[in-house]
């Protein structure tokens, strides 16, 4: 008798899902990156708390590894992170840490802010938030309030002057 459909006994396929992968950089951290993992953190061990007891349910016992995993990843980030403390930081110049807003010649405003790699997601108060690796991140680092770059931010190659430089202590 053939094989081919006989169910086989071990885990599923998706039962064991892939391990996120990490950045190969440095995982320079600022205090709002450092509270962000922190919370996830305690939302994935409350999550895992709900699943006690048998787990014959294959979509929630997928779940409950999906959930483990993440919880391993957000723990070796934490274990990994170098805190940076912007404060301590020139305050003239672009740095890891640092929000500031950039001009383009036709007046247009871009804020954004350096972050770490697991804080740049979305947006905050408004703010783009662009990870330290990032290259416009480092074509930034180093320019004083006044420096000007060219740039394509994804309307063309523009003139940017850095009109303002804030740290994490200085931002509104």
């Amino acid at each position: 008798m053939s094989r081919a459909f006989v169910k086989e006994d071990g885990p599923e396929p998706d039962d064991n899902p892939a391990e996120k992968p990490t950045s190969p950089h440095p995982n320079y951290i600022t205090r709002r990156g450092e509270r962000l993992l922190q919370q996830e953190q305690e939302r994935l061990v409350g999550a895992l708390a709900e699943f006690t007891g048998a787990q014959d349910d294959p979509a929630r016992r997928r779940r409950k590894r999906e959930l483990e995993r993440d919880l391993r990843y957000v723990r070796a980030r934490l274990d990994a992170a170098i805190l940076v403390d912007a404060s301590l930081q020139p305050k003239d110049r672009v740095l890891f840490g640092c929000a500031l807003t950039l001009r383009a010649e036709d007046g247009r405003p871009f804020k954004l802010r350096v972050v770490g790699e697991d804080e740049a997601e979305g947006r905050d108060e408004g703010w783009s938030l662009i990870p330290w690796p990032a290259p416009l991140a480092n074509a930034l680092m180093g320019l004083k309030t006044g420096d000007s770059l060219d740039w394509d931010l994804g309307n063309g190659e523009r003139r940017w002057t850095v009109e303002s430089i804030l740290r994490e202590s200085d931002r509104p």
